[in-house]
C-alpha cells in the first residue's frame, strides 16, 4: 500500500520516518515548496525534527496532486484547524483510483486517516467529520465514510522518529479498514492496537489537550503531585462524560487514546500544550507565549469548541470551563484553582 502524508510538521515528518525506515513507500507533501526542496536536498526537516534523517525511499514533494494520487492511503497530518483546507484541496483526487503498484489489486479502495487531533470551531465537528464533510458530503460523495479512520494515542513525534517504542489505536467504523490501518502503521517500534469507537478516540484524544493545559497551569503555579493527579483523574472524567453523550463507548476512554493520552500529553517535557499551561501558571500571556512558538497548541482552539460542546450536550466540565476563563476571560489562575477545590461536595462514581 502506497501511502501519502499531508503535512510536514513534526507528526508527519516522524510517521515518514518510521514508515520509510521499514521500507514502506511514503510520499511526504510539504505545504511549502521551499521547505519540499530543503528536505528532498538534505533528508533532514530543520524546523520540526532537526535530528532525524529521512529515509531515501520517502518522497518528498509540493505537488499536492502528485501525493494523492500514487496513494491508497491518505494520511492527513495538518494542524487540525487546517483540515476542512486541505481536504478541499484534495477532493478533486478522492474520485480516481489509487496508483496500481507492482502486485497490488487495481482499483483498490483509498483509506482517508486523520492524525490531527482536534474539533473544529465553528461547525464543533472532529477531524473524521470534516474529512467526511468534504470528501463524502452531498457535493462530493466520492468517498465511503466508511473509508474515514483515525490514528491516535500516546505517540509524541520526537520519540517516535527516534525510533522509541510508542503504542497507538487505529480507529474506523468497520472493523475491516481500522485492520487496514494497523497494517499500514504497524512497525516492530510501532505497535498499533484497532478500536471501531471512532468517535470516542477522537473525543479523547482531542480534549485530552485541554486537560494538558489544565496540568501545565497546575505545574506552573506549583500546585504539587497531589494537584496534578487529582486534575488528571477528573479531567479524564470530564471527557468520559462528553464522549458518552456523543455515543462514545465508555471502555475506550480506559484505553490508548484516553488514559494513555492523558498520561503522556499532561507530564511529558514534549507536550506543546503543556508548555503552554506551564507559562501561563508562571504568570505569562497566551498572545506572548503563542508568538514564541513555532509549533501549534492544539488545546488552545479546542477549549472553545469543547466548551460550546458540554454546553451543547448538557455536560459539566468544570475544569474546561476554568481553562476557558484563563484563556480567554482574563481570570487568574490561582483563583480559578480555588473555585474548582470549593465546589459542592459530590460523589465520585455515580451508582
Amino acid at each position: 500500500m502506497r501511502i501519502a502524508i499531508f503535512g510536514a510538521g513534526s507528526w508527519g515528518t516522524a510517521l515518514a520516518v518510521a514508515l520509510g525506515a521499514q521500507g514502506r513507500r511514503v510520499t511526504l507533501w510539504a505545504r511549502r515548496a521551499e521547505a519540499a526542496d530543503a528536505m528532498r536536498r538534505t533528508r533532514h526537516n530543520p524546523t520540526y525534527l532537526p535530528d532525524v534523517t529521512l529515509s531515501d525511499r520517502v518522497r518528498i514533494t509540493d505537488d499536492l496532486g502528485e501525493a494523492a494520487q500514487r496513494a491508497a492511503l491518505w494520511v492527513v497530518a495538518t494542524p487540525s484547524h487546517a483540515v476542512r483546507a486541505t481536504a478541499e484541496r484534495l477532493a478533486p483526487f478522492a474520485e480516481s483510483a489509487p496508483f496500481a503498484e507492482s502486485g497490488a489489486s487495481a482499483g483498490e479502495q483509498r483509506i482517508v486517516v486523520s492524525v490531527a487531533k482536534g474539533i473544529e470551531n465553528d461547525t464543533l465537528m472532529t477531524t473524521t467529520q470534516v474529512l467526511a464533510d468534504v470528501l463524502s458530503g452531498p457535493s462530493n460523495g466520492s468517498l465511503e465514510r466508511e473509508r474515514l479512520g483515525a490514528l491516535y494515542g500516546p505517540s509524541h513525534a520526537e520519540e517516535v522518529a527516534a525510533g522509541m517504542p510508542t503504542t497507538v489505536v487505529a480507529a474506523a467504523p468497520e472493523r475491516a479498514v481500522a485492520r487496514r490501518i494497523q497494517e499500514a502503521f504497524m512497525t516492530p517500534r510501532l505497535r498499533v492496537y484497532t478500536n471501531t469507537d471512532l468517535i470516542g478516540v477522537e473525543v479523547a484524544g482531542s480534549v485530552k489537550n485541554v486537560l494538558a493545559i489544565a496540568a501545565g497551569i497546575s505545574d506552573g503555579a506549583g500546585y504539587g503531585d497531589n494537584a496534578k493527579a487529582a486534575l488528571l483523574t477528573r479531567g479524564l472524567a470530564e471527557i468520559r462524560r462528553l464522549g458518552e453523550a456523543m455515543g462514545a463507548r465508555p471502555a475506550t476512554f480506559a484505553g490508548l487514546a484516553g488514559v494513555g493520552d492523558v498520561i503522556v500529553t499532561c507530564t511529558s517535557r514534549h507536550s506543546r500544550n503543556r508548555a503552554l499551561g506551564q507559562n501561563i501558571g508562571q504568570g505569562r500571556s497566551l498572545a506572548e507565549i503563542e508568538a514564541e512558538m513555532d509549533m501549534i497548541a492544539e488545546g488552545v482552539r479546542t477549549t472553545k469548541s469543547v466548551r460550546r460542546l458540554a454546553r451543547r450536550h448538557g455536560v459539566d466540565m468544570p475544569i474546561t470551563e476554568a481553562v476557558h476563563a484563563v484563556l480567554f476571560e482574563g481570570a487568574d489562575p490561582t483563583e480559578r484553582v480555588e473555585a474548582l477545590m470549593t465546589r459542592e461536595a459530590k460523589r465520585e462514581v455515580r451508582v
